[in-house]
């Protein structure tokens, strides 16, 4: 099955990796809203000895950077994802139909980076809920949209370091 889009093949095959991005928005978002509905702002629940369910917001990016910035930082991390999406989004169309591993990388990415930045724009923050710790150390509160991002930068550095080097050898 084939869709045209402005001059554009879209394939199935490449629908469906897209179909990976919309799944990590929509997880994102929903475990956000249920979060935020049962829990109040600051209110942690503990799930494992080392994991604990909290509501917080960060107006900042990964691990709270400029989250103190007075408000600018918003508009700028809300453009790069934009950008972002639109470059993995590009990269991913473009990919040979026969890719695998990377199609998810980039999908995975860029669902976490759209998923953040809905947060942005409708709140101004990011909504963070998972708390990883151990004893007195303490791992920045995340979402799946930031699992989704770590994920899919983990996979792209597999790929550079290992996948690649063997697609070239061959």
């Amino acid at each position: 099955m084939t869709v045209r889009i402005k001059g554009y093949e879209l394939q199935a095959k490449q629908a469906i990796w897209l179909l990976i991005a919309v799944i990590v928005i929509v997880l994102d978002q929903w475990t956000k809203s249920l979060v935020s509905s049962a829990l109040a702002y600051g209110q942690r629940i503990n799930v494992l000895p080392f994991l604990d369910i909290t509501y917080v917001h960060n107006p900042g990016a990964a691990f709270s950077f400029l989250a103190n910035a007075g408000g600018w930082q918003i508009i700028f991390f809300t453009a790069i994802a934009v950008v972002m999406s639109i470059v993995l989004l590009v990269w991913t169309l473009v990919l040979p139909r026969t890719a695998k591993w990377m199609p998810v990388t980039l999908t995975l990415i860029m669902g976490g980076a759209i998923g953040n930045a809905i947060d942005r724009v409708r709140f101004g923050y990011v909504e963070d809920f998972i708390l990883a710790y151990w004893q007195n150390w303490y791992f920045p509160a995340f979402n799946v949209a930031d699992a989704a991002i770590s994920v899919g930068a983990v996979m792209l550095l597999v790929d550079a370091f290992w996948l690649d080097k063997r697609r070239s050898a061959v």
